[in-house]
């Protein structure tokens, strides 16, 4: 608490030292509100004791960033409203009653960040910002809860030198989505190095990278872990279709403070094409285990993309994960007051790293569309149990307009 507190008092001095400078007439001032609002249903149904969910939720982020010469501070705040509040938020006293929707009420200073770009081709910024590297495997905000994740760090990014892009951050504190009202929960402190290291091939991308996670608090030091792995995109253009290909290896062991003793590795591979709107993709994911409890975790990642909708691993279970899945898409586009139409349809089988059994299969499908400015989103995820956990379904309505 001590290093984010420092942190964030250096942003603020920082950023009050930016409309003096303006009023020196050295360069112009540039002001950039924001704004984004978002409301959502979101229903959930599974074969347990617990009663259906029915979660309405309103969110808003708003705030403002100024922009001098090579330096731009960042100010937003995040607050969400349960409008209707027949669910689990796992802060609102409805544990054991209702099914989990992982959108509790918060109010909370989101972001807070100064960045300067007065190096060629570089960008660093220091304060509580948004960390997105890559798909979001490893790091990412978790865009699709109403409480954004954040982190306090400093972060440099850079693609001075020629075909070689270098991310580097230190992360002090992981903002997480639970909340104000989370207690122990809202945040973590931790001593945190991520470097990730690009080439650019062309059509095909490489990407190395390391990250070094030291947990400080006891109930976090599973978490704490080394990860190094490598990563592979390439995209051609073979006459109107459009082929990508992605593979990626990673191997992870304990760290400082995890009491463990572990070695597991990470696998996934997915072939993707789209011709005339139309799409196909298959792939292979896997986050191994070595028998012992100790799996491969991801606890930066922006969960929600990967392994199902219905968000039963968020965790990776005690015998790891295999996620074999394939989809289709369409996206014709504009349909009379329908801009930007987009479908898909995907399928998981889900079993265990370790002994192979079976977890049970998940569908799952969206329809996108705007309506002027307006995003709706409908979204669906039905998961069949096959021993593990129970069986989930789950449906979405969402809203969504920025400035």
């Amino acid at each position: 608490m001590r290093k984010t507190t420092v942190l964030l008092m250096s942003i603020y001095a920082a950023g009050a030292a930016i409309p003096a400078f303006a009023e020196d007439g050295a360069s112009e001032v540039e002001l950039k509100p924001i704004i984004d609002i978002r409301a959502r249903y979101e229903g959930v149904d599974q074969d347990n004791a617990l009663r259906d969910a029915d979660a309405v939720t309103a969110r808003i982020r708003a705030g403002l960033e100024v922009k001098v010469s090579d330096f731009s501070f960042l100010a937003e705040g995040e607050g969400t409203l349960a409008v209707i509040d027949n669910y689990n938020s796992t802060t609102n006293g409805n544990a054991g009653i209702f099914s989990v929707v992982a959108d509790p009420e918060n109010i909370e200073l989101n972001r807070l960040q100064l960045q300067y770009a007065g190096i060629s081709k570089t960008k660093v910024t220091v304060g509580r910002q948004r960390i997105n590297i890559g798909d979001q495997r490893f790091v990412g905000a978790v865009a699709w809860r109403q409480n954004e994740q954040t982190f306090d760090a400093l972060r440099v990014q850079s693609s001075a030198l020629g075909p070689v892009s270098v991310d580097a951050s230190y992360i002090i504190s992981q903002r997480t989505i639970f909340g104000v009202d989370a207690g122990p929960r809202q945040s973590f402190d931790m001593d945190t190095f991520l470097v990730d290291l690009g080439l650019n091939l062309g059509p095909v991308k490489l990407t190395g990278f390391a990250h070094f996670i030291d947990q400080d608090q006891p109930a976090r030091f599973a978490f704490a872990s080394k990860t190094f792995g490598i990563r592979a995109v390439g995209k051609f253009n073979l006459g109107k279709a459009k082929l990508t290909a992605k593979a990626s290896y990673a191997n992870q062991s304990d760290y400082q403070t995890n009491p463990a003793d572990y070695d597991v590795d990470y696998i996934a591979v997915e072939l993707a094409g789209a011709a005339s709107g139309f799409g196909a993709k298959v792939g292979y994911e896997e986050l191994g285990a070595d028998g012992a409890g100790n799996r491969f975790q991801t606890p930066f990642a922006t969960l929600h993309k990967f392994n199902g909708w219905a968000d039963l691993f968020l965790s990776t279970p005690a015998t790891g994960l295999r996620d074999y899945y394939g989809g289709v898409s369409y996206a014709p586009g504009n349909i009379g007051p329908f801009k930007g139409v987009k479908t898909q349809l995907v399928y998981h089988k889900f079993e265990a790293d370790v002994g192979g059994a079976d977890y049970g299969d998940e569908i799952n499908a969206s329809l996108g569309f705007k309506l002027g400015k307006v995003g709706v989103l409908f979204k669906y995820a039905d998961f069949n149990s096959d021993g593990f956990a129970v069986d989930t379904t789950k449906f979405w309505l969402q809203f969504g307009w920025k400035y």
